[in-house]
C-alpha cells in the first residue's frame, strides 16, 4: 500500500507546527505545508532585505523570523502571503486606528482566507489534513465530503473552559476586564470553534488541562491524545548567574489571564531584601491598575527569542502563575536553562514536573501559596539550585524527537491501512 499523504494548514510557523511538519516528513507522509508567509533565511530572497536601512532591515528581519519554515525532507511549502502582509502593514504602521480596523478581526480575516484556499485547492489525494484552531472549519467541512481524515491540533484549552475562568476573573477585578480577551469573543468566532471541534476526527493537545477542557465540553476521551511539547535543550542551556541578587523571573505577556495580579500581590507582601521581581515581555495590564505596584518590579519589554537565555540565567526561579494555559513553552525553556519553576495546575506543569523536585505547583489565584513558595526559594538557595539541576535533567528527557515519534505513531493508528 502507498504511503499516506498528510498536509498541514497553519498560518504561523510556531515551534509545535514546525515539529508536526517534521514528524510527518520523517516518515515520508508530508505532502504540503500551506501557510501565509514562509520565510527561509538561507534562500536567495533573504539577501534583498539588506538593501534597506539598518533600522528597517532589523524590523523586517524580526517579523520574518517569526514566519520561518524550514523546507522539510518530503513535501513542499505553499504560501499565500498577501493578506498577512496587509495585516502586518496595517498593524505595525498603526493605521488600524484611523481606519477603525480591529487587529483581532484582521487576523481572523487572514485565517479565514487561508482556510478557504486550502479547502478549495489543497485537499486532492490526501489521506489526512492537519489543522489548527480558528483556521480549519471550512477545510474540515470540505475534507469530510472527500473522506479525508481531519486531525485537529488544539494548543490551548477549549474556549468554554477559558471563557469561564476569565469571566470569573472579570468579576473579581472589574478594572481588569478590559484586558481579559476571552470574554469579548464574538458569536461567529465561537460558532467556528464549535464547528471545528465537531468535525475533527481526532484532537491533539499538549497538556492535561487542555484535555480536561475538552472532556468537560463533552468530547470522548478516545478522541483526544495528550502529547507534551519538547524542551529546547539544544539552544537553551545553563549559564553562570552573573550576580548574587535573588531574582524571580516572569517571561511572557503580562496579562490577567497569566495571573500577574496574584504574583504582584504575593511579592508586595514579602518585602525580601536584596531581591528583585523581573518581568520580561509585553505589558497588557491596564496602566492605572499597575500604578500601586510600580516600585516593586522591573520590566523589560518584548525581546528577541534568541536573547532569552541570558534573562533566564539571571533568575533563581521562574514563576508562571497562569490561570489557564495550553502549555507554557517558557516552562521548558527555563528548565532547559537549569531554572526551577513555580506554576499552576492550569498549565503543562503537572505533565512535565514532579511537585517539589523540579519546582512547585500551586493553586491558581492563591497568593498565600505563592508567598510561601517564593519565601522558601529565598531561604533555601542550595536546595533551590538542586531543583534547577533536576529541572535541566528533566528537560533533557522532554525531547522534540519523542514528541514527533509519538505524534506520527498515533496518526499511523488513526489512518486506515
Amino acid at each position: 500500500m502507498p504511503q499516506p499523504l498528510i498536509s498541514i494548514a497553519q498560518a504561523t510557523s510556531n515551534s509545535n507546527a514546525l515539529q508536526a511538519a517534521m514528524a510527518f516528513s520523517e516518515v515520508g507522509w508530508l505532502h504540503e505545508i500551506v501557510t501565509t508567509l514562509a520565510y527561509n533565511p538561507d534562500a536567495a530572497q533573504a539577501k534583498y532585505t539588506k538593501q534597506f536601512p539598518d533600522a528597517l532591515n532589523r524590523l523586517i528581519q524580526k517579523e520574518l523570523s517569526r514566519r520561518t519554515w524550514s523546507i522539510p525532507g518530503t513535501g513542499k511549502i505553499v504560501s499565500y502571503p498577501w493578506e498577512e502582509l496587509v495585516r502586518v502593514g496595517l498593524v505595525r504602521s498603526k493605521l488600524c486606528r484611523p481606519f477603525q480596523l480591529n487587529p483581532d478581526r484582521l487576523f481572523s480575516w487572514v485565517l479565514d482566507s487561508l482556510d478557504r484556499r486550502v479547502a478549495s485547492h489543497h485537499l486532492n489525494g490526501l489521506n489526512a489534513i492537519y489543522g489548527y484552531e480558528d483556521g480549519a472549519a471550512t477545510i474540515f467541512a470540505a475534507a469530510k465530503q472527500q473522506g479525508i481524515c481531519c486531525l485537529y491540533d488544539l494548543p490551548i484549552p477549549f474556549y468554554q473552559f477559558v471563557r469561564a475562568i476569565q469571566a470569573e476573573e472579570a468579576e473579581r477585578f472589574p478594572q481588569l476586564a478590559v484586558a481579559i480577551e476571552a470574554i469579548q469573543e464574538p458569536n461567529w468566532k465561537i460558532q467556528r470553534k464549535n464547528q471545528e471541534l465537531a468535525l475533527a476526527d481526532h484532537i491533539f493537545v499538549a497538556s492535561s488541562i487542555t484535555q480536561r477542557s475538552l472532556l468537560e465540553a463533552g468530547v470522548s476521551a478516545e478522541k483526544i491524545s495528550v502529547i507534551p511539547y519538547g524542551a529546547p535543550t539544544e539552544y537553551f542551556r545553563p549559564q553562570a548567574k552573573p550576580d548574587d541578587q535573588f531574582r524571580v523571573l516572569y517571561v511572557g505577556r503580562m496579562s490577567p489571564r497569566k495571573g500577574v495580579q496574584y504574583l504582584l500581590e504575593a511579592w508586595k507582601s514579602l518585602k525580601l531584601p536584596n531581591a528583585e521581581l523581573l518581568f520580561v515581555g509585553s505589558n497588557l495590564m491596564p496602566k492605572v491598575w499597575l500604578q500601586p505596584y510600580q516600585h516593586l518590579y522591573k520590566h523589560i519589554a518584548s525581546i528577541p527569542h534568541a536573547c532569552l537565555n541570558q534573562y533566564y540565567s539571571l533568575a533563581n526561579v521562574l514563576v508562571f502563575p497562569s490561570l489557564v494555559e495550553g502549555f507554557g513553552l517558557v516552562l521548558t525553556e527555563a528548565m532547559a536553562c537549569g531554572i526551577p519553576i513555580i506554576t499552576t495546575p492550569n498549565t503543562a506543569g503537572p505533565d512535565i514536573i514532579t511537585d517539589g523536585v523540579e519546582g512547585f505547583i500551586v493553586p491558581i489565584r492563591d497568593v498565600g501559596a505563592l508567598q510561601e513558595k517564593l519565601e522558601w526559594c529565598y531561604r533555601h538557595p542550595e536546595e533551590l539550585a538542586k531543583m534547577g539541576r533536576s529541572a535541566r535533567r528533566k528537560a533533557e528527557q522532554l525531547t522534540w524527537k519523542s514528541y514527533r515519534h509519538r505524534l506520527s505513531a498515533k496518526v499511523k493508528e488513526l489512518l486506515p491501512t
